[in-house]
């Protein structure tokens, strides 16, 4: 792969061929943390990396690398990757392009440029999605040291199989202990699809990610009063469904308000005994919450909680709050991101800068070595199902932007 004409026929080559390990009767890729698609995929990596001239291991909870050896500075690693997992029934690129993208750029470097100065690395982590046990970034926190096995040696997936015994049925050992965190990382790039629609919208094929977003996640229940829906006049009603539509409207109403890049979710609501004819004595949902700016993030919701217990009084109805996630927002290193901006400048790329509103594993390398990301379009800002897709054009420019960039990082002195 020696000319940029080369590339386009390459990722679109590779993309197919790292998604179809794993496709599923309803077409779309489900490949989960340590089962046979696992690891298939993280195997036929390791080979490919190989046939690549790139030295290849796993880790011990299963993280895979290709290494391409620094002739100045090989204790300086420039790492780029992204995870191989995927939720169930998911598309073809969120996770694994940034894998393809890695492996094809540190190939195109290494043939056009030769050794680099500082040793590059591509990385096929582990898991992120949470798809299959009740823990997410499993990779990535591994790489630093974040995780105490004992917290997961006994979680069991939907089919009851627990971690440690899924874990060894792939071939790992479960680790007695936290890994040792890698202290060479001096930089992490990964490059994802977009999950949203801001680089379509805008006509744009590239964006590097300056911040990720913050996220507060709430389950809400109600409780009131069931009783007939013909005989309880509106006076001497508990309903509950009535003051969750109350807070509904009033915290979207603000969030609207306040504007972007504040968002406001309520995805799931339950409501008992939920029949037409009588009132709705408990409800419950959730509330998602995702701000760059965590002091406005806590600012909103702290407001929007209080006015939630505000409305519960006036109709009478009890209210349980779990606040059971509080993510900060992680912003990108600044010079990495400035290196990014170059490389697209550079080398002429339709790019922008923009925040994620959605998590990826940068946000755990963020908060140990400098990192930042580039993002690709997704068509109509489809993710997580088969309908995933991205132009194999964004796609193709997607990969030179991170070329540039890890040229920048690893070939200058």
């Amino acid at each position: 792969m020696k000319h940029m004409t080369d590339l386009q026929q390459k990722v679109e080559q590779e993309v197919t061929w790292l998604s179809s390990i794993g496709l599923d009767s309803k077409g779309g890729t489900t490949r989960l943390l340590y089962d046979d698609n696992w690891v298939k995929a993280q195997h036929d990596l390791k080979q490919k990396f190989t046939t690549l001239g790139l030295s290849s291991h796993f880790d011990q909870v299963g993280n895979l690398y290709g290494r391409l050896e620094g002739s100045k500075y090989p204790n300086e690693t420039i790492l780029t990757g992204s995870h191989v997992d995927t939720v169930v029934n998911g598309g073809a690129l969120d996770g694994q392009f940034g894998i393809v993208a890695g492996y094809l750029a540190i190939n195109y470097l290494k043939e056009t440029y030769g050794t680099p100065l500082r040793t590059l690395e591509v990385v096929s982590m582990a898991e992120e999605e949470g798809s299959r046990f009740p823990f997410a970034f499993w990779g990535s926190k591994n790489i630093f040291g974040l995780v105490n096995p004992n917290d997961l040696k006994y979680a069991k997936d939907a089919d009851g199989i627990q971690f440690s015994e899924a874990m060894e049925q792939a071939g790992f050992s479960f680790p007695t202990e936290s890994q040792q965190a890698r202290e060479d990382i001096k930089a992490f790039v990964e490059i994802h699809i977009e999950q949203g629609n801001v680089l379509e919208k805008k006509e744009k094929q590239v964006a590097v990610v300056n911040n990720i977003v913050g996220q507060k996640r709430y389950d809400i229940t109600l409780i009131g009063q069931s009783n007939h829906a013909g005989t309880t006049p509106m006076g001497y009603r508990q309903d509950t469904v009535y003051a969750m539509s109350k807070m509904i409207s009033d915290s979207m109403d603000r969030a609207k308000e306040l504007g972007d890049p504040l968002v406001l979710t309520v995805g799931h609501i339950a409501v008992t005994p939920n029949t037409v004819n009588v009132v709705p004595g408990k409800t419950f949902f959730t509330v998602d919450c995702r701000h760059t700016d965590g002091q406005v993030l806590e600012d909103f919701t702290n407001d929007m909680m209080s006015r939630f217990k505000a409305i519960a009084t006036e109709c009478d109805v009890q209210i349980e709050i779990d606040n059971w996630m509080n993510e900060a927002p992680v912003p990108m290193s600044e010079e990495i991101v400035s290196v990014l901006e170059q490389a697209c400048q550079e080398s002429n790329l339709n790019y922008l800068t923009m925040h994620s509103g959605a998590g990826h594993d940068s946000q755990i390398f963020a908060q140990h070595v400098p990192t930042a990301m580039l993002f690709v379009p997704s068509i109509n800002g489809v993710s997580h199902n088969p309908a995933e897709a991205t132009k194999i054009e964004d796609l193709t420019e997607g990969v030179k932007a991170l070329i540039a960039s890890l040229y920048k990082l690893a070939y200058e002195d």
